[in-house]
């Protein structure tokens, strides 16, 4: 799945102040920042993102995104800021956009991209949960009859499409619709319901600000660590590949697979972390299909499996020994590189070199040496 052809539009340009606190809730403050701020953090990586902002809101949403985002100012109803994002992406090659409230904080990976794919499939799909309460009807505070919840469900975003259909859908839509798929059927197009999470919830009222509050604290006291540590020795040839990016040198590493000892190094950290071993556990030199093989394989494979798992990489720092060659030049499109595989923010990945001022097999320029520590906190 190309995250290159792949959108994700956070809508967040209401003035709801239903929860209080005297701002629009999507920057109301919590756990020390604002609500935007987790919703963003757990959308990093999957595609480009778009945030929609009231006009007056766009200094603070500039501070908070730094670059990181296209700001697009929101519109007079939610439909009409849809679609002042979807304009936006006109002609920029993406195929797929995924559309989600900016106060639901909670959104996982996991359920992102599992809309995503249900796209291979369908127009559009959106995340839902079946109704399982009894439903009333009432009126002047007594219930005044019963409804069926057969067939009834609890819509959550983000909610997928397919891109030109769905510009094409808004295009068409008179207005007022409580949401992009309510847009979607009234044009036609075949939307799909994928399991939704119980634990994406969106911040309406006080006390979801309570509860998400006491879920942020227990999810932070999981944290974990980890450290990877990793040695190549030179050989014959004319680069390295350190951290994704080929570097010209006079050598090369020496190792089974590409021999990226950087890579390697933060590898394992993520893979300490989890209390799973090391490369070796799940990629065995011994086994021939791996000689050669770009370690940008490997990083991915534990990128998925702190996901699965249930964890997000919180930071990952990586430091490259060595005498030469200069790795300053490189060390920002190595981060870019290392947050590309792992799905994050480049901004959570430090790169960076030291000598061991002409000491040891790495001050006689006999090979590299890497450490990199990994910190994971629950997702």
């Amino acid at each position: 799945m190309d995250a290159g052809h792949i959108a994700v539009i956070v809508v967040a340009a209401g003035r709801g102040t239903r929860a209080g606190g005297g701002l629009p809730k999507q920057w109301r403050d919590l756990a020390g920042r604002p609500v935007l701020a987790h919703t963003l953090e757990a959308l990093g990586g999957i595609g480009r993102l778009i945030l929609v902002v009231h006009p007056d809101d766009m200094p603070r949403a500039l501070d908070l995104t730094r670059g990181t985002a296209v700001l697009v100012a929101g519109g007079d109803s939610r439909a009409d800021s849809v679609r002042n994002a979807l304009e936006t992406l006109d002609g920029s090659g993406i195929t797929r956009v995924l559309i989600h409230d900016g106060a639901r904080p909670f959104i996982t990976r996991a359920l992102a991209l599992s809309i995503l794919v249900a796209l291979d499939a369908h127009q559009g799909a959106a995340p839902a949960l079946s109704v399982t309460d009894a439903l009333w009807q009432g009126k002047g505070g007594r219930v005044t009859g019963t409804r069926s919840r057969e067939g009834l469900y609890r819509a959550q975003t983000p909610q997928g499409f397919r891109f030109p259909e769905i510009l094409a859908a808004h295009r068409a839509h008179p207005g007022g619709a409580a949401d992009d798929v309510e847009v979607a059927l009234a044009a036609g197009l075949d939307v799909a319901i994928v399991e939704g999470e119980e634990g994406n919830i969106k911040l309406t009222w006080p006390g979801d600000f309570a509860q998400a509050e006491v879920r942020l604290k227990g999810a932070a006291m999981d944290v974990r660590l980890g450290n990877g540590y990793d040695v190549h020795a030179f050989t014959a040839g004319d680069h390295v590949t350190l951290c994704g990016v080929r570097v010209p040198h006079d050598r090369a590493l020496l190792g089974h697979s590409d021999a990226d000892v950087a890579m390697h190094a933060l590898t394992d950290a993520i893979y300490g972390a989890l209390a799973e071993g090391d490369i070796g556990r799940h990629f065995p030199p011994s086994d021939p299909q791996w000689k050669g093989a770009a370690s940008e394989i490997f990083l991915a494979h534990a990128a998925e499996r702190l996901r699965a798992r249930g964890y997000r990489l919180a930071n990952a720092d990586v430091t490259i020994v060595c005498e030469r060659p200069k790795i300053g030049p490189h060390a920002a499109a190595m981060q870019e590189a290392l947050a590309r595989i792992l799905g994050t923010d480049p901004g959570r990945i430090s790169v960076k070199a030291t000598t061991s001022e002409r000491l040891g097999f790495t001050g006689r320029e006999e090979g590299i040496a890497a450490l990199a520590t990994a910190a994971l906190v629950a997702a």
